[in-house]
């Protein structure tokens, strides 16, 4: 497995778990872009599948995130019409699957992406013959299964460990800036009443 982010703290949770990770910040490669660098990893063949679970917040895409800030300046009236019918999304880490997997591969995106003129590679989609799969968690689906797994005291899936703040609800605000602003080493905040 390979892990690839520009969060120190998020890479090296990574390691821990014995991927093998490629951070995006380091500039070490120059022009190489992350598909090449996947390449390498993977003796030229690229990855069976990817997930992006980054979505429209990706660093690393400046008009895009032009274009979201200059609509975040209009009116909320306005603004909702404007993301409906002409908002675009920072595809950078949309792309970077699509160039990573490999030629019959699977992109999986559970990173939120709501533009409505993004510009995606069909030529590249149709000539690796990729399969993508996406959805806004499909949770009614799945909540039966997986509470269990995630309430249970031996957690089984390990997720106790990725929680890295415990907080009181009164300091929710807090936690989620510095969570989005990758601040005080948070990668997962967890309320508690």
């Amino acid at each position: 497995m390979i892990g690839i982010d520009l969060v120190p703290e998020r890479l090296e949770k990574a390691r821990q778990y014995g991927m093998e990770t490629i951070d995006v910040s380091d500039g070490a490669d120059g022009d190489r872009s992350i598909g090449d660098r996947i390449r390498d990893l993977t003796d030229g063949r690229g990855t069976d599948s990817v997930i992006d679970a980054v979505g429209m917040e990706a660093h690393g895409a400046p008009v895009g995130e032009l274009a979201q800030r200059a609509a975040g300046l209009l009116p909320d009236a306005i603004a909702r019409q404007v993301f409906q019918r002409a908002g675009v999304d920072r595809l950078s880490a949309l792309n970077a699957c699509f160039d990573g997997v490999r030629r019959g591969g699977t992109v999986s995106i559970s990173g939120v992406y709501g533009g409505a003129l993004d510009p995606v590679p069909m030529m590249q989609l149709f000539d690796k013959g990729l399969q993508l799969r996406m959805g806004q968690a499909h949770v009614k689906r799945w909540i039966d299964d997986l509470m269990p797994l995630v309430t249970d005291d031996d957690d089984p899936l390990g997720t106790e460990d990725l929680v890295t703040h415990k907080v009181p609800l009164s300091e929710a605000p807090h936690a989620y800036e510095a969570f989005q602003k990758k601040e005080d080493r948070a990668i997962k905040v967890v309320f508690t009443p």
